[in-house]
């Protein structure tokens, strides 16, 4: 069976929802969206249900190689101190993120100039501003405009509350004078049209029931799919194909029962993130192609940043009713974002104020840590810590190194047969020393407080959600794989659209930066379509 579209989408989370959104505009363009996830009754998402903790141990766990759903594929991390998040459905992982949601800074795409590492990006913070205000518009962006590391915003919602543990934290912050801001979510604080507002009770990343988190499939794919984009779902793409000029003419994909079908287009954009667009390429081999699809300069998969985290946590005497409102999105600090003088280290690192656990999370790692019993004093000591908690995440800017890499994983298949991934990666010496220092930070903003220091360790396992680099953009052919516009350098008609493309890290999270990059590429292609194709 074979089918034709104008342009082909690979992938339907943050930056597929948005070149899907952004191209459809153009009616006149059949537009056609593959997902080899399936679409999520909101319905069903664990928020609704009180043991909701539990299934991110089981269905809704960000870690594939434990959630084993249909549409995953198995990764190996074992050589790698930080094991992969993702989740493959409709709307990506979305679904499952925090919705923090800030912004690169000036300086990220800027800095072999400013401090002589790693490359310059071939875009601009300037280019990308008009993409960022638009997408702050459809994501339903909650934040607070005027903060003075950031240029002025356009418009946002109303910040997030930042409830009482959120005011103890911002008082320790005013007394070290460091900078702190409330953080930007895509979070709906107040009702926009069919999407309610949130209710602040905190499971976030099981997915929203509510609906007033910003997760593509609520934001992006009513847009899209209002303009007539249709979306395949259950639908497994594996091979980019080529025609006999070197340019890309359609997708090879299983459908659900794992029949092959062909689907033709003459544009074809790729949106499945560090992991799943270097497993595509490279599993995409063709005579003109040996090694991979674009690999011909050995680049893709290479380069992979992770964001390494660390994390404190203190624990206070009065109850703070910490747990409640969304986890991710309290408050958050970038004093310690960018190179300085009096720093062993280069670049730096966000300070990201996490909400409390909740019950069954407080009584786990609570036994583990020892500060909780088994037996006549184990409510009591519940008690003195429900609620009573709060976190500093440390999310450190990781610069690119070739030998963090994913490759394919032969030996290790998924439900079709197509190889999975094997991830190899190391933190770097700066690293380290940048993870050392948000430690120590960390514990002096605790202090000021007068909260307890319970648990402090670097790096935090389970974090692996902002997958970057392994396809990286920029303006030399051999060291790069696409140009600012996603534009693959050897294949005029193929784009990257997603984190894959990030010449450097940042250090914070990179949903933003992508879209926005995703809508000034999508705006090229619109403006520029006959001479691509």
């Amino acid at each position: 069976m074979s089918d034709a579209a104008d342009i082909i989408i690979i992938g339907s989370g943050a930056s597929g929802a948005a070149a899907a959104w952004s191209l459809s505009r153009d009616k006149s363009l059949r537009i056609i969206c593959f997902e080899q996830g399936s679409i999520a009754d909101s319905s069903d998402y664990p928020t609704k249900s009180t043991d909701w903790e539990l299934a991110r141990s089981g269905s809704f766990s960000f870690d594939p190689n434990i959630r084993k759903n249909s549409a995953d594929y198995p990764i190996d991390d074992s050589k790698s101190p930080i094991s992969i998040a993702n989740f493959n459905g409709f709307g990506g992982s979305t679904i499952l993120y925090s919705a923090h949601f800030p912004r690169f800074h000036l300086s990220d795409f800027r800095v072999k100039t400013l401090d002589n590492i790693a490359d310059d990006w071939p875009l601009s913070y300037s280019e990308l501003d008009p993409f960022f205000n638009e997408n702050e518009k459809i994501m339903g962006v909650a934040g607070l405009v005027g903060d003075t590391a950031y240029p002025e915003y356009n418009s946002l919602l109303p910040p997030i509350p930042l409830g009482d543990m959120g005011k103890v934290m911002a008082k320790a912050f005013n007394k070290k004078n460091w900078h702190w801001w409330p953080s930007y979510a895509a979070i709906n604080t107040d009702k926009r049209k069919s999407r309610a507002s949130c209710i602040n009770i905190g499971p976030c990343n099981v997915g929203c029931s509510q609906g007033a988190k910003g997760s593509v499939d609520v934001t992006y794919w009513p847009l899209a799919r209002l303009n007539g984009v249709e979306v395949y779902t259950e639908s497994r793409v594996y091979e980019i194909t080529l025609d006999s000029k070197g340019l890309a003419d359609g997708v090879l994909y299983m459908d659900a029962d794992g029949v092959e079908h062909k689907c033709k287009a003459n544009i074809v954009i790729v949106a499945c993130s560090g992991i799943g667009t270097p497993r595509l390429l490279l599993n995409s081999k063709s005579l003109a192609f040996p090694d991979g699809l674009l690999n011909d300069n050995g680049l893709i998969g290479k380069n992979l940043m992770l964001h390494p985290l660390a994390y404190v946590e203190g624990v206070f005497e009065q109850d703070l009713k910490s747990s409640l409102g969304p986890h991710g999105c309290c408050i958050l600090s970038q004093e310690f974002y960018e190179t300085r003088d009096d720093h062993d280290f280069v670049r730096g690192y966000t300070m990201q104020i996490l909400r409390g656990a909740p019950p069954i999370e407080t009584a786990i790692s609570g036994y583990f840590m020892r500060q909780l019993s088994i037996g006549k004093k184990h409510h009591e000591q519940f008690d003195k810590l429900f609620n009573h908690t709060a976190g500093i995440a440390i999310i450190a800017e990781d610069l690119p190194e070739l030998h963090n890499q994913v490759e394919l994983d032969y030996d290790n298949k998924d439900l079709f047969g197509m190889p999975g991934v094997k991830v190899h990666y190391k933190l770097s010496d700066n690293t380290k020393k940048i993870l050392k220092h948000g430690i120590k930070m960390s514990k002096e903003i605790f202090s000021e407080v007068d909260a307890k220091v319970t648990s402090s360790f670097a790096p935090v396992k389970n974090t692996g959600w902002h997958l970057m680099g392994t396809a990286r953009m920029g303006t030399d052919p051999q060291a790069s794989v696409v140009n600012k516009y996603g534009q693959a350098h050897q294949v005029k008609n193929l784009f990257i659209v997603d984190s894959s493309v990030f010449v450097t890290s940042g250090a914070a999270n990179p949903v933003a930066t992508a879209q926005a990059i995703t809508l000034f590429a999508c705006d090229y292609i619109r403006n520029n379509i006959a001479n691509i194709v």
